[in-house]
């Protein structure tokens, strides 16, 4: 009679379908810890969106109300001490006709200061030092444009010998600027409208909006000369200026 073949036990059986279970879950798992080149994963994918890209500009015009002038002295003189001193002497009576005329110490800033020896190059042979040039110049901020001319014609009459130029603005544009960017705002708008009916399309939003700097007015230059004793203020025109803005818009569109 064959021998009969032994039975397991249950803790024998449980580990044998242990094991088998283990198996299992190694093969359904083990493609994922593949290199990289041995699975492939799926591309992600961003929706395209479609525009119409349109630039839109607001305006807006102001008077100036302030003025930035710029003032200077200046002294050749045998030696560099006697330059430097009788420049001093001048900018001194300078600033004093500026706080005469109400400008605050606050509106008045030095912005140029050189000391330069002079040659002569008109002889054959080594140039031949003439002197010395003392320039000194200082910007001024004039806040009541009715008194700019006097302003000027005093500082000249004090002993200024060069006025650079004028740059008139508007000392608070902020409320300008606010006005420019509803206007560009809504010219953009307008003007993807009609692109957008053009098309057949709709417009469902807007994907972004860039604002560009708008252009400083640049100083007005004019040269300066000592009044003569029945000389006429100088006349300045304050004139007008535009304060614009530009935009760039994306607007969504279906």
């Amino acid at each position: 009679m064959p021998a009969s073949t032994p039975l397991l036990d249950q803790p024998a059986r449980r580990f044998l379908a242990g094991l088998a279970a283990g198996a299992l879950l190694v093969a359904a798992v083990a493609p994922y810890f593949a290199p990289s080149a041995a699975r492939a994963l799926p591309a992600a994918t961003t929706a395209a969106v479609d525009t119409i890209d349109v630039t839109g500009t607001g305006s807006v015009t102001r008077a100036p109300d302030v003025a930035d002038v710029r003032l200077g002295v200046r002294a050749q003189r045998p030696t560099a001490a006697a330059a430097r001193s009788d420049a001093a002497v001048a900018m001194t009576a300078v600033l004093a006709a500026l706080r005469r005329d109400g400008l605050a110490e606050a509106d008045v800033q030095t912005v140029s200061l050189s000391l330069q020896p002079q040659y002569d190059y008109s002889a054959a042979g080594a140039p031949r030092l003439i002197g010395y040039l003392m320039q000194n110049e200082v910007a001024a901020t004039v806040r009541d444009l009715t008194r700019l001319g006097v302003v000027v014609d005093d500082a000249v009459a004090a002993g200024a010998t060069t006025v650079d130029g004028v740059d008139l603005r508007v000392g608070d544009p902020s409320a300008a600027e606010r006005q420019a960017r509803i206007a560009a705002i809504a010219d953009a708008r307008a003007r993807a409208d009609a692109l957008a009916g053009a098309a057949g399309v709709s417009i469902v939003g807007v994907a972004s909006i860039t604002e560009t700097s708008a252009p400083v007015p640049s100083p007005i230059p004019y040269a300066a000369t000592a009044p003569r004793a029945d000389a006429v203020q100088t006349p300045i025109q304050a004139g007008s200026l535009q304060i614009a803005v530009t935009v760039d818009v994306a607007y969504r569109i279906e």
